[in-house]
């Protein structure tokens, strides 16, 4: 039987089990790429100002995404600690992506709004000063460099050409970036996190049609 000239031959067992997981992977993924509220932003949703894009892009590089995630899953505890879970949408305009998958820090994505920006200043000066239990290693070279204003306007019409709508305007605001510190940065991206978060109000009004009892 044919069936047996794949079973007795590992090459051949093997060549025939990748084609078939890539089938597989291909109808569950492909599909995904176009769906709309995947890549769809949400109402009334704007990509990042050019200092947090440039925060964005040093939380990148100082490596933020090994320790914190940000994606609040579906699970109670998860919902009840960190807020609504994370909508596809929401990450639209992040590229790459900051799903993650490890929290040795606590989950990010619903963190703007919650501490104020001096708070943010002290955590990444010296995280111990306002969370004494923390493993969290300091960052205090980010008061000291400034934000690399050329980077950024190239980076925000990199991200133009991708499709993010940006503006000239948009763009050449970058140049006001020089005299910013990274610090300034960061902690405008960490406070832009969760801006968009769905309201848990809004999505009962939506799923019972805007009805009030």
């Amino acid at each position: 039987m044919n069936h047996e000239k794949f079973e007795k031959s590992i090459l051949r067992l093997g060549i025939a089990v990748a084609i078939v997981i890539s089938f597989g992977g291909l109808a569950q993924i492909l599909p995904l790429m176009y769906e709309a509220q995947i890549i769809e932003p949400m109402a009334d949703m704007k990509p990042r100002t050019a200092l947090e894009q440039a925060g964005f892009d040093i939380y990148i590089r100082e490596g933020c995404y090994n320790c914190h995630s940000q994606q609040v899953r579906t699970l109670r505890a998860e919902v009840a600690r960190y807020g609504h879970h994370s909508l596809a949408a929401e990450s639209v305009y992040d590229r790459p992506f900051q799903w993650g998958s490890k929290r040795t820090g606590p989950d990010l994505a619903r963190v703007g709004g919650r501490y104020s920006d001096e708070w943010h200043r002290v955590h990444l000066l010296n995280p111990r000063d306002v969370v004494p239990e923390s493993n969290m290693p300091g960052y205090p070279w980010l008061a000291k460099n400034l934000v690399d204003a050329e980077q950024t306007e190239a980076n925000l019409r990199g991200l133009r050409m991708l499709g993010h709508p940006y503006s000239d305007e948009d763009v050449a605001a970058a140049a006001a970036l020089a005299s910013k510190t990274e610090m300034d940065a960061m902690v405008a991206y960490l406070q832009s996190l969760g801006r968009y978060a769905p309201k848990v109000e809004t999505l009962t009004q939506t799923a019972t049609g805007g009805a009030s009892e």
